[in-house]
């Protein structure tokens, strides 16, 4: 793409770990300016692994592709006044500091009234917490896991952070709508356990324990309310296979020619495995009916075997194993530290293109081209900030 859609608009990024970070990536992706406000000693998350061998992050990289950095000593009323300016003059701020009167909404707000500001938070009532706590308190771990298993099983993706962060950019582009057709600002608000508990309810899953007084047992791998499960394969992998539509059932069927023990089972149980409840009362019975099929077979006898069928199926891979797959969405981009680092680029396609991806800054890189292109200061006056300890360069 030539152009892009917020290409023109410009946002101060002053957050850390995940949901701000992903917000702030996904607007640069979309052709914002993001800047990212960075302590002078670096953020509290720019060392967080995976790291290389050289210890760069590249949880960091990833997070902040394609953003500029400035560095700042937050800490004095030089450097709050420096953010001060350039949040004034950009227009949108997105952050998650917890404590900094100095940002809060209504002193922003006194500088220019058509502000964009967010505040990602843990709690609503300001109290922290992180995707992992958040997790826990909605109900998910205690879903998770082998159905024998009696402890809580984590998962290890900070899946609510990065839904956060899709809220979050949503919020800044709706609000952008809002000033461009009304010249309102907005402050917006958006908690991680709020996040969780809105996706959690918005399945019906809040309601279902309601309704019948306790929580989900664990399911495994099974499928809640219709089938799926894991397979072993003959050589030693495993495989994930699927009957949600009535579509994939029969192909299901057909592939493994079981038909005509199916037929039997729903005569003896008075079942229709045309119907996704039934399918899913009698899932124990149906993966072992189809077990042998693939236990006898290597994974490239199933792949053969399901080709051109409608059955909904995967292999397990580990991330060694996706790393070797190509992908479009994938790339690889030069970034200091990690030199050449597989990432990957927007998801959305426009007109059938990806974007290209862009490498994170290093620290404070940015800072004199920021200062000087937005708050409009000399070089000398950018030099004498930076001999006061104010902001800093390239580290």
């Amino acid at each position: 793409m030539t152009s892009r859609p917020l290409d023109g608009v410009r946002v101060i990024d002053m957050c850390t770990f995940v949901a701000g970070p992903t917000a702030g990536r996904m607007l640069a992706e979309l052709g914002a300016e993001v800047i990212r406000i960075d302590p002078l000693r670096g953020a509290i998350d720019a060392d967080r692994w995976p790291v290389n061998e050289s210890d760069t992050s590249l949880y960091w990289a990833g997070l902040n592709q394609a953003k500029k950095s400035v560095a700042v000593d937050l800490r004095s009323d030089a450097g709050r006044e420096l953010v001060a300016d350039l949040v004034t003059e950009a227009g949108v701020l997105v952050e998650n500091l917890a404590h900094a009167p100095w940002l809060a909404n209504d002193v922003l707000t006194e500088r220019r009234a058509d502000l964009v500001h967010l505040h990602i938070q843990g709690n609503p009532d300001g109290t922290p917490a992180i995707d992992y706590t958040v997790n826990a308190c909605v109900g998910l771990p205690l879903m998770t896991g082998p159905v024998d298993s009696t402890t809580p099983v984590n998962h290890v993706l900070p899946a609510w952070d990065m839904i956060s962060g899709v809220h979050a950019a949503l919020g800044i582009v709706s609000a952008l709508r809002l000033r461009d057709t009304t010249g309102v600002g907005s402050y917006m608000e958006l908690a991680l356990s709020d996040v969780a508990l809105s996706a959690v309810a918005g399945m019906g899953w809040v309601a279902e324990a309601e309704q019948n007084g306790h929580g989900r047992p664990r399911q495994g791998n099974a499928l809640y309310g219709s089938y799926g499960s894991d397979f072993a394969t003959a050589d030693g992998r495993s495989v994930m296979v699927v009957g949600l539509t009535v579509g994939q059932w029969r192909a299901l069927v057909d592939a493994t020619e079981t038909s005509d023990i199916f037929t039997a089972l729903e005569k003896q149980r008075g079942l229709d495995l045309t119907v996704s409840a039934d399918r899913y009362r009698a899932r124990d019975a149906i993966t072992a009916i189809i077990r042998p099929w693939f236990e006898s077979r290597t994974l490239a006898e199933i792949e053969h075997g399901l080709q051109d069928s409608r059955v909904l199926w995967s292999v397990y891979r580990d991330l060694a194993e996706v790393a070797s797959q190509a992908s479009p969405v994938l790339q690889r981009v030069d970034h200091p530290g990690a030199n050449s680092m597989l990432t990957s680029r927007s998801a959305l396609r426009w007109h059938g293109e990806y974007t290209d991806a862009a490498s994170a800054p290093r620290h404070g890189e940015h800072t004199a081209d920021v200062l000087g292109a937005i708050l409009g200061l000399d070089a000398e006056r950018i030099e004498t900030l930076v001999r006061d300890g104010i902001v800093g360069g390239v580290s």
